[in-house]
């Protein structure tokens, strides 16, 4: 199998409150072709889709009902040491809940974590040994 991730789907229990904390708040560009049980957003090479919770847990063959930490992180990366405090004051400033303070860490970055209003864990990383090419992808040391 080739190494991609093209699409990350989160289920969310209201769909009008999750765009309105992506595209509202943090001002992330919707596509067209969703509908009232999904939304998707263009963010730089992965799609990131927004999908009814009980549909997607039907889709997948489980119970809808889940709680407690679901062992998955998302991961906003930023090109500045600075960007990693402005990113979480807007996402929290969105309607996150900040859930770790941005601290520089011991491998020499700096990050901080927010929930969206689903309670989707996303870390904001500054981290100095992952720049951007000029796509905006992240390129990773070989």
């Amino acid at each position: 199998m080739e190494a991609r991730v093209s699409l990350v789907t989160l289920g969310v229990e209201n769909l009008s409150r999750a765009l309105e904390f992506y595209r509202d708040g943090l001002g992330w560009p919707v596509s067209s072709v969703g509908d009232e049980n999904v939304a998707f957003f263009r963010t730089g090479g992965v799609v990131l889709a927004l999908y009814r919770r009980d549909l997607l847990a039907g889709d997948v063959g489980v119970p809808a009902e889940g709680t407690g930490f679901s062992g998955v992180t998302l991961a906003h990366n930023v090109a500045e040491r600075e960007g990693v405090d402005l990113a979480l004051n807007e996402a929290v400033a969105a309607g996150a809940a900040l859930v770790k303070a941005a601290e520089d860490v011991f491998w020499g970055g700096r990050i901080g974590y927010f929930a969206d209003p689903d309670g989707h864990l996303w870390e904001v990383a500054w981290n100095p040994d992952f720049p951007f090419a000029p796509d905006g992808t992240l390129v990773l040391p070989e």
